[in-house]
C-alpha cells in the first residue's frame, strides 16, 4: 500500500512561523511535522509515499528525498496553486492503483492507528473525539457509517472531529473529478465524500486512538510536550564538569553543554549548538541545529528553531522562537497574565493560562526588551532597547 501525504499549503493561520517554510515542516522536538507522521506510517509496514509538494517544496523535497534516510521510497508530486485537498489528491492520480492512503501533513497520529486504517478495505475517514469543534470539520455518524461531513458549522451534530487522514480506492480520483468548488473557492476532499455518501455509496469511519491537531502556532507547544514525553536519553556532545542533567536529555553532534548548565528533562538539543555556562532548561524544551543558549538564561517549555541565539540574562517560558533570531542582554518574555486568564491573541481565544511569544525567523531585540503575553512578531522585524511589545506586530517592523 502506498500513503500520499498532503504537504502543499503554506497554513495562514500558522503565520508568521510559515512565512518562510510550509506548515508540514514546522519542527516539533526537532523533527518536522511531516517527519513524525513519515515514521510512524513507516512503522505501520507502508514503504512507499508520495508526497504532494507545493509551496516552498523545495524544502520539502530537499530534506526528504528519496527516503533512503528512512528505509523507504519516495515520490513527488506538484499541486503549483493550492486548490484545496482534493486537488492535491489529484496530483497523485496514476502514481497508485490500488488501496492507498491520504495523510494530511500536518497531523500527527500513531503507528496504531495507522496499520489499522491501512488494514480496511473500503473508503474510510478518521474521526478524533473532542471538546472543542471550533475551526475543525465535523463528521455525523449512524452506526458504523458516515452519514454527512460538515466544515466548520457553529451547530456541530457531533464530537466527532474529521482527523484528516483517510483509506481511499482509486475510484476517489473520479469524483475527485466530479467535484466542484467549494464557497472558499477549492476543491475540498470532504465535498468529494459528502458526493459518494449522496449517491448512495457507503463511507465507513475509524476512531483514532491518539491525535494531534496544529492549527495555531501555540498548538506546537503542547504537541512538543507530548513527544518529547516518550524520548530517552542520549548524548552525541560534550557535556563539562559540573553539569547537572535530570530526566531523558537528548543532545546532538558537536554540541557543548559547558559547566553549571542544569538541565532537566525532557529536553533535546540539536547538533552544534553551545549550551551555557551558567544555563536552566526546563522540560518541554526543544532546541534546533546551532542555537546558543547562554549564561543565566532560563528557557521552559518552548521550541527555539535552528540558529537562534539567546545569549545573556533571557527568560523564555511557553514560547516559539523562529530561526536565526538573536534576543539582546536582558530580553525576557511573560507567559502569564496577572489576573491568571487565558492569553488571547488577537481576537482569539488561545485557551491557554501559560502562553509567552510567538516569533518569526530573523527577529533581533536589543537590550531589555520586554515581550507581553500572547505577542505575535512577524519575521525580519528589529526591537530596539528597552522597548515593551504586545500584540500582532507585522514582517519587517521597527520598534525603536
Amino acid at each position: 500500500m502506498k500513503a500520499i501525504m498532503l504537504a502543499a499549503g503554506e497554513g495562514n493561520r500558522m503565520r508568521p512561523l510559515t512565512y518562510t517554510r510550509p506548515k508540514a515542516m514546522l519542527p516539533v522536538a526537532n523533527r518536522p511535522i511531516l517527519e513524525h507522521l513519515l515514521i510512524a506510517a513507516s512503522r505501520a509496514g507502508i514503504s512507499e509515499f508520495i508526497i504532494v509538494t507545493g509551496y516552498h517544496d523545495e524544502q520539502v523535497r530537499d530534506y526528504f528525498g528519496g527516503g533512503e534516510k528512512w528505509g523507504v521510497s519516495i515520490e513527488y508530486a506538484t499541486q503549483r496553486r493550492q486548490l484545496g485537498t482534493a486537488d492535491a489528491i489529484r496530483m497523485a492520480w496514476g502514481l497508485v492503483d490500488d488501496s492507498f492512503l491520504v495523510m494530511n501533513g500536518d497531523v500527527i497520529v500513531n503507528q496504531a492507528d495507522i496499520s489499522r486504517l491501512a488494514s480496511r478495505d473500503a473508503t474510510t475517514m478518521s474521526v478524533f473525539r473532542v471538546k472543542d469543534t471550533r475551526d475543525l470539520g465535523v463528521v455525523e455518524v449512524s452506526a458504523d457509517r458516515v452519514v454527512r461531513v460538515h466544515e466548520k458549522t457553529a451547530r456541530p451534530p457531533s464530537s466527532l472531529a474529521n482527523a484528516g487522514v483517510y483509506l481511499f480506492t482509486p475510484e476517489i480520483f473520479d469524483i475527485i473529478a466530479r467535484t466542484p468548488k467549494s464557497p472558499r473557492g477549492e476543491y475540498e476532499i470532504t465535498d468529494s465524500l459528502q458526493l459518494m455518501l449522496d449517491s448512495g455509496q457507503a463511507v465507513a469511519y475509524y476512531e483514532l486512538g491518539y491525535w494531534l491537531d496544529l492549527s495555531y502556532p501555540w498548538d506546537l507547544l503542547p504537541a512538543n510536550e507530548a513527544l518529547l514525553a516518550v524520548i530517552e536519553s542520549e548524548n552525541s556532545g560534550e557535556i563539562e564538569d559540573n553539569v547537572v542533567v535530570k530526566g531523558p536529555v537528548r543532545i546532538g553532534q558537536n554540541t557543548v553543554v559547558r559547566s553549571g548548565s542544569y538541565l532537566v528533562g525532557p529536553v533535546v538539543i540539536g547538533a552544534d549548538c553551545e549550551i551555557g555556562p551558567n544555563c536552566y532548561l526546563r522540560p518541554g524544551t526543544a532546541i534546533g541545529n546551532g542555537c546558543h543558549i547562554g549564561s543565566a538564561v532560563e528557557v521552559k517549555n518552548s521550541i527555539i528553531m535552528s540558529g537562534s541565539k539567546i545569549p545573556h540574562h533571557n527568560y523564555v517560558g511557553d514560547s516559539v522562537i523562529g530561526a536565526d533570531c538573536n534576543l539582546g542582554a536582558g530580553t525576557k518574555i511573560a507567559n502569564l497574565r496577572l489576573d491568571k486568564k487565558d492569553i488571547m491573541v488577537g481576537n482569539i481565544n488561545t485557551r491557554l493560562r501559560k502562553l509567552g511569544a510567538v516569533i518569526g525567523d530573523h527577529v533581533e531585540t536589543g537590550i531589555n526588551v520586554s515581550i507581553n503575553v500572547g505577542s505575535m512578531i512577524g519575521n525580519n522585524t528589529h526591537i530596539g532597547p528597552g522597548v515593551v511589545v504586545s500584540g500582532i506586530i507585522a514582517p519587517e517592523s521597527r520598534l525603536l
